[in-house]
């Protein structure tokens, strides 16, 4: 019989001692969730920022990668440090540290604009980045932990879905204030030179800075709020207690969890599994635009057009895969999924017209609920749950992924002169990917079966 942690008076839940609660505190829930559009909404601006900096700055498409580079460098660097905050503290702590320094890196873009160069702008992404790493590190695990074991997925699934609505915005506020009325960027600056291209250039990375003001105010918002607002400990206890009677954490040091995690196979398998899917995710989405460009005849605007497109393929993906994985296995129904997307990017980067573009969009409806599902099912192999801070924090330290493939997609485009070529690399990861399931579901049957 678990242990509980008797609940405060003004608190309607209950802790028991692994950490999960009796019951999902409704507001609590929500207010955690809406943070979750706002990670999927940086991430989706950079792909803005990709197509942008290409023609100002002049760069080839492996140099455009270090926009994903120090993003996702960002989320690796500091997972670990935001994890340690959350044992020390709480996750409500390591939330508002998340906010704040996303706050800073949107502030970053005002004299980003104004000096013009790449690696301010590198700095102010990477700013967010370490923002946003302590909100996924927190967020992720935190929200999973908001009730009852059970539906620890479930919850994570539902937070993952409003995601999508953050792409969407961030595509729609880069389609509209950053590329604004210019048709082809690339085609206007190619007739300049010298000042006037520098000039032009320089007016047109001002443009950068507009979405990053509605951001400011709206985390701004969010940060008063959850300051307010009263937030559940949701951390394993021992069955010591404490002076004041209460049940104490259990607080193993990096080394005694590094040391477990590092002997847990199915914990690994899980962790190279979100590398693999985060570096694939983010090489289709960093090049869907440039594929658009380079097969269709489009102004930059109606060229990301296809990443609202791939955001809304991505959302309903997720909310139809949320119906199936209640009536079947999560694995086998992203088994099937895995293949089908498979087969959209052999199409993309074979067939040499307006087709492959199309199939860059469905594959996103393919993505649907994937990430959520191995960081949950990854989490799920750690059984002692006084490592969950640490172990969540490593799964997010695999979104470098995300910044190693859209290096590599670059170097093959450019040494084969083809950017749709390019997209073998995702199709090869998602190869993976679909292994990994189909090896992940093939263990649940043969477990039900003993």
């Amino acid at each position: 019989m678990e242990n509980t942690i008797k609940p405060a008076k003004k608190h309607s839940w209950t802790q028991l001692s692994d950490g999960y609660l009796n019951k999902t505190p409704l507001l609590q829930f929500i207010i955690i969730s809406l943070i979750f559009p706002m990670w999927g909404c940086a991430a989706s601006l950079n792909d803005i920022l990709i197509t942008q900096f290409k023609t100002v700055f002049t760069l080839n498409d492996a140099s455009t990668a270090f926009v994903q580079t120090a993003f996702y460098g960002g989320y690796f660097l500091i997972a670990i440090p935001a994890s340690l905050i959350i044992k020390k503290s709480s996750y409500k702590i390591a939330i508002m540290t998340g906010l704040v320094f996303y706050i800073l890196g949107c502030a970053i873009f005002f004299p980003a604009s104004q000096f013009a160069t790449y690696s301010m702008f590198l700095v102010a992404i990477f700013a967010i980045a370490v923002g946003l790493s302590f909100l996924e590190t927190s967020c992720d695990t935190y929200v999973s932990m908001l009730g009852p074991k059970k539906w620890s997925t479930m919850r994570l699934n539902i937070a993952n879905t409003l995601i999508p609505l953050g792409d969407i915005m961030g595509i729609v506020l880069g389609k509209y204030l950053i590329f604004g009325k210019i048709s082809s960027l690339s085609e206007k600056m190619a007739s300049m030179h010298g000042a006037e291209r520098v000039a032009y250039g320089e007016k047109m990375l001002q443009l950068t800075l507009q979405p990053y003001k509605y951001i400011l105010i709206v985390l701004l918002v969010m940060l008063v709020i959850l300051a307010i607002t009263p937030m559940p400990h949701a951390k394993a206890t021992t069955a010591a207690v404490s002076a004041d009677g209460e049940a104490k954490e259990e607080r193993p040091s990096l080394k005694e969890t590094i040391k477990y995690l590092w002997s847990n196979t199915g914990f690994k398998k899980g962790v190279f599994a979100q590398f693999i899917y985060a570096g694939m995710q983010t090489t289709v989405w960093s090049f869907t635009i440039r594929l658009a460009l380079n097969l269709i005849h489009l102004s930059d605007s109606a060229a990301a057009t296809f990443m609202i497109f791939s955001y809304v393929a991505w959302f309903v993906g997720k909310l139809v895969a949320n119906v199936f994985m209640t009536k079947f296995s999560s694995t086998g129904v992203l088994t099937w999924f895995s293949a089908l997307g498979v087969l959209c990017l052999v199409v993309t980067f074979t067939v040499p017209n307006a087709t492959a573009v199309y199939a860059a969009v469905l594959t996103s409806f393919f993505f649907g609920p994937e990430w959520p599902t191995i960081y949950a099912h990854t989490l799920d192999t750690v059984t002692e749950k006084q490592h969950t801070e640490t172990a969540g924090a490593i799964i997010v330290m695999s979104l470098i992924g995300g910044a190693i493939m859209p290096f590599v997609q670059g170097l093959v485009s450019d040494l084969s002169g083809s950017m749709q070529f390019s997209f073998i690399v995702p199709a090869l990861c998602y190869v993976f990917i679909t292994v990994y399931f189909f090896l992940e579901h093939r263990n649940e049957k043969l477990q039900k079966n003993i």
